[in-house]
């Protein structure tokens, strides 16, 4: 791809996620949902194949349906009321309308059935940027109308999320399509926040984006794709492989990591307001995740033993610049968890 066209996209799709985050205006949040939309088609069609053509069609068909749900819940908020904004009379089925467009546009359960096969069909860079970048503006919406969602769908949704998020990734070697089921459970795990305490919405949202990314990038400077590469990393980089085991039971939300403290903050906050039930459901599903996580580092690191033969390794050359830019994140990704009375303070 032409480096001028990159940065158009790269610079259209910033550009669509802050018009979104910044507006009030109902029709430049959605004009900014679209711009995003549209840009990232080509990013994930990098690699010209029919696997990413097909997976790049299936996410603008499944993008474009929230889209014309959240533009009906629009219009019918300006018939009703003759204004672009929500108020506090806004009818209630037009949040709903809005909800459902905005799960949709997140992978939320039911909902999710895209984001494994998309995922899996995008070169890894671009798959970053789909679970990671573009959830900021759906979410930046939701925070908006956080006290007026639908309180039944939300809590049935999260609970759906998490559940399929760790059951799905079970029987799963790729690792793009287990980042993606991961995706969609730590997505339930910000819905079911949302209601009682939008912030941490975002510090969830944070910590993720750190976690995920550091996972990306480890995985496309090693070009490991499967469970099976991940073992030949043992012979090229045993220190790389060491902390990718790190950033998986971090995304498992082990303690002493620092993916457990959004968990951990969630369930609090869930227990300070009587849902027990929801925060138990979560915390035992939760452990599906934990286990997929900890079979995938078994399966890497004490099945096969570290061999001296020439095992043909695609590895990207790894500089320094590399590791100077993936050695901040495996820290945050793994040791923020001393951090926790400050964010405990803020939020």
């Amino acid at each position: 791809m032409n480096v001028l066209a990159l940065i158009i996209i790269l610079l259209t799709i910033f550009l669509g996620s802050l018009i979104t985050i910044l507006s009030s205006h109902l029709i430049l949040m959605w004009a900014g949902l679209e711009m995003s939309m549209l840009a990232v088609i080509p990013a994930l069609m990098y690699n010209s194949n029919p696997r990413s053509t097909e997976a790049a069609t299936k996410y603008f068909l499944t993008q474009a349906t929230a889209s014309m749900i959240f533009l009906l819940a629009i219009i019918l908020n300006y018939n009703n009321l003759g204004s672009w904004e929500f108020h506090y009379n806004t009818e209630y089925y037009i949040f709903t309308l809005v909800l459902l467009a905005l799960m949709m546009k997140l992978g939320l359960a039911p909902f999710h059935f895209w984001v494994p096969e998309v995922t899996q069909g995008i070169p890894i860079l671009s798959g970053l940027l789909l679970l990671t970048w573009q959830k900021i503006a759906p979410l930046a919406i939701l925070f908006q109308i956080a006290y007026s969602i639908n309180s039944t769908i939300v809590p049935l949704s999260a609970i759906m999320s998490v559940f399929i998020g760790g059951w799905g990734g079970l029987n799963q070697t790729q690792l793009r399509k287990i980042l993606a089921y991961s995706s969609i459970a730590h997505m339930g795990w910000m819905v079911a926040v949302t209601m009682y305490n939008p912030s941490m919405m975002l510090l969830n949202l944070i910590i993720y984006m750190f976690l995920t990314t550091s996972m990306f990038i480890t995985i496309y400077i090693n070009n490991s794709t499967s469970i099976a590469s991940l073992t030949k990393m043992w012979n090229k980089s045993p220190l790389m492989i060491s902390t990718t085991l790190i950033i998986l039971l971090s995304l498992g939300g082990l303690p002493p990591l620092t993916g457990f403290l959004p968990k951990w903050m969630i369930i609090i906050e869930l227990t300070k307001n009587n849902c027990i039930f929801m925060a138990l459901s979560m915390t035992m599903m939760a452990l599906l995740n934990l286990y997929f996580y900890t079979r995938l580092i078994y399966a890497s690191s004490m099945t096969m033993f570290p061999s001296t033969n020439n095992m043909k390794t695609n590895i990207h050359q790894s500089n320094n610049k590399n590791n100077l830019f993936l050695s901040p994140l495996i820290i945050i990704s793994s040791l923020a968890l001393p951090l926790s009375p400050i964010i405990n303070v803020l939020y």
